[in-house]
This record gives C-alpha cells, structure tokens and sequence, in this order.
C-alpha cells in the first residue's frame, strides 16, 4: 500500500546537470552514486520540536510548533523552521502538461500513472538524459523554495521504481536524488528523504539526505527504520483514519519519533469541517 500524501502538489541546472552527466553508468548498478560534501549553510530540523503537516492549506501553526511543513507554492511559517514539500518523481496534480511527455514514464505507449493517485504520472528516471531534464524542472522549484525562505526541502515518491513494473530501478532514482539533494544543499536547504523506509540508509549513505518525513510509521509499526538511520531527525505524520491504536499510545512508544503530530487525512486548515490537529503533550 502506498502510504504518502499528494493532496497538493543556490545551484544552477549547469551544476546539477553536471553531477547527472557524471552518474551515466547507474542504471547498470555497477557502481553505486554517491553524495558530494554538503556545500551550502543549512541545519536540520530542530530534534523533537512539534511539527505541524499543512500541505492542504497554509494557516497560522499552534504556537508550540517548532517545524512547518508546506508545499512549495506556499510561503514558509515566519520565525518557523519550515520544510518545502515538492514531488521530484512524478507529476503532480494539474501540472501534467508542463513536463515533456518524454519524460513521462510510458507502459505499451501510455503513460504510467501512480495507482492510488491517478492524476500523478511517474517519471522517467531510466536514462541520464531524462534525469539530467528533470533535474533541470525540480533544481528550480528547490531554489524557488530557498528564495522564499524556506529551511528545507522534502522529495516524495522516491519509491516511484516499485510501481513501475521493473521499468525504473532503485538506481535510477538514487542517480537523480543525489544530483537533488546536493542542489538543495548548494541552496542552503537540508534535503528529507519521503516516506521509503526500507531504502532509507541507502538514501542517507549514498544520496545524503539529512533527516526524513513519513507517513504512518507508528501505524505501520516501521518508525524504527528511519531512527536507526537518522536518529532524532525523523518528523511523522499519523492520519485520524488509519489509527490501530489511540495516538496517546503511540505518543508513549518509545519507538516513535518525537516529532510526530496527528493530522486529519486531508490535511485541511482550521477554517474546515474535519480539520484535526494533536501533538505528543511533554
């Protein structure tokens, strides 16, 4: 089951089509990329501050939260550590025709969309041609989301190889995170890995990402595979329809991240009908 949210959708591209250009040979799986030294001036999130998920509307955040999350059409939480959500790989919502169709992955000569999200087509990672052209797209949405003033930048459909029927690998788009995530560290922007948890030291070690965001993994019971890779810098979001236990149970595992808020599935604004909001109380 996929387990993400899509309800909304430094470098210069010569720098980063470089480093692609420099990756030809992944896809083959003969040698692994690798992440450059982190260059530019970012921190991490703040360990267990109150995070709050607003990618269904920007709102004034409770004044316990320490992080924001938005999406990278909003502007970020002033005075807040605040995290730019974008979608490195594939489309989003209502944005279908402003990527090549080329670089839409195609099944039999029609394009793939996601399962779960019909809308969101996947992209094509498969060669360094296409990823040096996506790379092209996405580097300029992670310095639109510096120049707004955001703090970092989240990339989600990482596992985007696992519904491609063996048409992507992991080492497609493991070429194309480390040309992104260096690009936001160029930027000055910490990079956060997506949800992905059986990837997720490999997306660390090899591609650099900083901390993660995921989805329901005290849900799941998989919080463990992102602590033991990025310790306290794990933020989690857990939704009101997918509770298998209270979220004060979950608030008590000593398994769960600190920064774990509860968030209604839709992530509405406070001015909705069903909006829910629930940090971990101290």
């Amino acid at each position: 089951m996929l387990r993400r949210h899509a309800f909304v959708r430094g470098l210069r591209f010569v720098a980063a089509a470089g480093i692609l250009l420099g990756l030809t040979g992944c896809a083959a799986a003969t040698e692994a990329p690798t992440a450059s030294a982190p260059s530019g001036d970012w921190s991490p999130p703040p360990a267990g501050a109150v995070v709050d998920y607003q990618l269904g509307g920007a709102y004034e955040p409770a004044a316990e939260v320490g992080i924001v999350g938005r999406d990278r059409a909003a502007e970020p939480a002033p005075g807040i550590y605040s995290v730019c959500y974008l979608n490195g790989f594939q489309t989003q919502p209502g944005e279908l025709e402003a990527w090549d169709v080329d670089l839409l992955l195609h099944r039999d000569g029609d394009v793939v969309f996601d399962p779960d999200w019909p809308d969101e087509a996947l992209l094509d990672t498969s060669t360094p041609d296409r990823r040096e052209r996506i790379a092209a797209q996405v580097v300029a949405w992670i310095e639109g989301c510096a120049d707004a003033g955001f703090d970092a930048v989240e990339f989600d459909n990482l596992d985007t190889y696992t519904r491609s029927d063996g048409a992507l690998s992991l080492d497609d788009n493991l070429a194309l995170a480390v040309v992104l995530v260096d690009a936001a560290h160029r930027a000055g922007l910490a990079a956060g890995q997506k949800n992905s948890a059986e990837d997720a030291a490999v997306l660390h070690e090899q591609a650099g990402f900083d901390f993660a965001v995921t989805e329901e993994c005290a849900a799941y019971e998989e919080c463990g595979a992102y602590t033991a890779v990025y310790g306290d810098a794990v933020i989690d979001i857990e939704y009101t329809d997918e509770l298998p236990r209270t979220f004060a149970e979950m608030c008590a595992d000593e398994s769960s991240p600190a920064s774990m808020v509860l968030r209604d599935r839709d992530l509405l604004t406070p001015a909705d009908d069903g909006h829910v909001f629930e940090a971990c109380a101290d």
